[in-house]
């Protein structure tokens, strides 16, 4: 069991100073680059074209908000010639030309492919889109290799392929690229999961008959912002027969003594997520608590233990129990609960870990990866569960973990 949880990582503080090592964002932007450029060198594409919000914020750093996250409205273009262009939402690309000295002024322009469709592919956006995107292809001699793109609107896709591009998959270029984190990204990793451990004390004292889970989810919620959270993403909160199987979303249901409850905090703080589980008993836990939990202890622990560089995702995976062991009748419907998956800028990058995709297509587990393991354990009373998760950093020696709430065993809270 990991006991009294610590960390070698840094959580330095959400401000730039003089004073102290933090996290450099020249530094930072310059990696990102670099990491993407070197990715797009050893495949086969002239360039990546990126709809997808964490993969425009890894090649440009711009960000717009929440409102943009993943509406695929605004892209990113990136060849092998040149540095990044960003077409952005109305008045965000005057807003990069005055204030993104790293982003050359003449490649931040206005764009828009129709809102989602909102506005008819027959008034002609995505056909304009994609005439300045060839044309800066051509412009920059790659024109005739294949174009990387992630996801896609297909009024988008028929357009690009209408202006003579070979479209492929640039998705597992862009993973490719993003798989190991450099010094600053995962101070901010550390930095996001630093505002949880403050959350979940918040939680454990708060946790009591009466209070409801949607109150839980407002409470973390306004505690992230207040701490400097760019964008709270999503909160399980779960609690008693609710908890199995997992529901995966909140209700308005009151805690009532001696429930067993788990919550998922996902939040952002600069761009770089967490994904971090903790388990309570609400005032005093029953003997199927402790076990479960106990057990899902048991088999997030053997993971971690199992982590370093060179060890396949299917060595970790083949720890965990299969899906008849814990009440499901397969893979696909237990995926997710023994699960593990690369934390970034975005929520699941790689390496991904379970028994539904790794024991036939590992990975290798590399120094500098950042990744999320979480376990699962119904209780024997049927109703109750436990669910823990843990983010480290993989180093030469093995896993160092960001998570530092207490989670060794069962927390109860307010007991009686």
């Amino acid at each position: 069991m990991v006991e009294f949880a610590q960390s070698g990582i840094a959580a330095p503080g959400i401000q730039q100073v003089d004073w102290e090592d933090r996290v450099d964002p020249d530094r930072l932007r310059t990696y990102r680059l670099q990491r993407a450029r070197q990715a797009l060198e050893a495949s086969e594409l002239g360039a990546l074209l990126v709809f997808e919000s964490s993969n425009i914020r890894y090649l440009t750093s711009t960000h717009i908000g929440t409102w943009a996250f993943n509406k695929a409205e605004r892209w990113a273009l990136l060849t092998r010639a040149g540095t990044p262009w960003i077409w952005d939402f109305g008045s965000a690309a005057k807003k990069h030309r005055l204030h993104a000295s790293w982003i050359d002024p003449s490649q931040s322009r206005g764009g828009n492919v129709g809102l989602q469709g909102a506005i008819a592919p027959d008034a002609g956006l995505p056909a304009h889109a994609a005439q300045e995107i060839a044309a800066v292809l051509r412009d920059e001699g790659v024109a005739d290799l294949p174009v990387g793109v992630d996801i896609v609107e297909v009024s988008v896709l028929r357009e690009l392929e209408a202006a003579g591009l070979d479209i492929r998959d640039g998705q597992q270029v862009m993973l490719d690229a993003r798989e190991i984190k450099n010094v600053d990204e995962i101070l901010l990793l550390s930095q996001a999961a630093s505002m949880v451990d403050g959350v979940y004390q918040d939680i454990s004292e708060a946790l009591k008959p009466g209070v409801r889970e949607n109150d839980i989810v407002a409470l973390a919620t306004r505690r992230l912002i207040e701490m400097g959270s760019e964008q709270v993403e999503a909160i399980n909160s779960i609690a008693g027969e609710r908890c199995s199987p997992h529901p995966h979303v909140f209700s308005d249901r009151l805690v009532r003594p001696g429930d067993q409850a788990y919550f998922d905090i996902i939040h952002a703080y600069n761009g770089y997520r967490t994904c971090y589980y903790r388990t309570f008993a609400v005032g005093r836990a029953t003997q199927a608590h402790h076990d479960a939990y106990a057990k899902a202890r048991e088999w997030i622990d053997a993971a971690i233990q199992a982590v370093k560089p060179g060890v396949g995702t299917d060595e970790i995976a083949r720890l965990w129990p299969e899906a008849p062991e814990f009440g499901f009748d397969s893979e696909m419907e237990a995926f997710g609960l023994q699960f593990g998956h690369g934390l970034g800028l975005g929520l699941h990058e790689r390496p991904v870990i379970s028994r539904l995709n790794s024991l036939e297509n590992p990975v290798e587990i590399k120094e500098g990866m950042v990744f999320a393991l979480e376990t699962y354990c119904p209780a024997d009373d049927g109703r109750s569960a436990a669910r823990i998760e843990e983010e480290i950093v993989v180093t030469a020696d093995g896993a160092e973990l960001l998570t530092l709430f207490p989670a060794e065993e069962l927390y109860i809270t307010n007991p009686y």
